[in-house]
């Protein structure tokens, strides 16, 4: 069974920063990319960014594209999402995912992280 934790979210003022982690524990996901998606009340479901097993290749939503950074550290099994310039329309659930054949399909979520940005 695998489980994905995030962490991180939070309140914080458009301009600023946030840096969400995604722990994964419960089996290896080797040769699983990894990715961030979000979700504001209203809204659907909406791709966020993504990083391949090794870390060589990211991709990123429009929205975010230089402003977020996606990494992973296979060691430590975690992922992380960081967010600078932030702008009240990032306010969201950000969910944690992985899946073999991301970002057509993902296997795995985390039960989300709120992030809030105030104007």
């Amino acid at each position: 069974q695998v489980q994905l934790v995030e962490s991180g979210g939070g309140l914080v003022q458009a301009g600023g920063s946030l840096r969400l982690s995604c722990a994964v524990s419960g089996r290896s996901l080797s040769s699983y990319s990894m990715g961030w998606l979000r979700q504001a009340p209203g809204k659907e479901r909406e791709f966020v960014a993504a990083i391949t097993w090794s870390g060589g290749s990211t991709y990123y939503a429009d929205s975010v594209k230089g402003r977020f950074t996606i990494s992973r550290d296979n060691a430590q099994n975690t992922m992380y999402l960081q967010m600078n310039s932030l702008k009240p329309e990032d306010t969201a659930v950000y969910y944690c995912s992985a899946g073999k054949y991301a970002p057509v399909k993902w296997d795995y979520w985390g039960q989300g992280t709120q992030v809030t940005v105030s104007s």
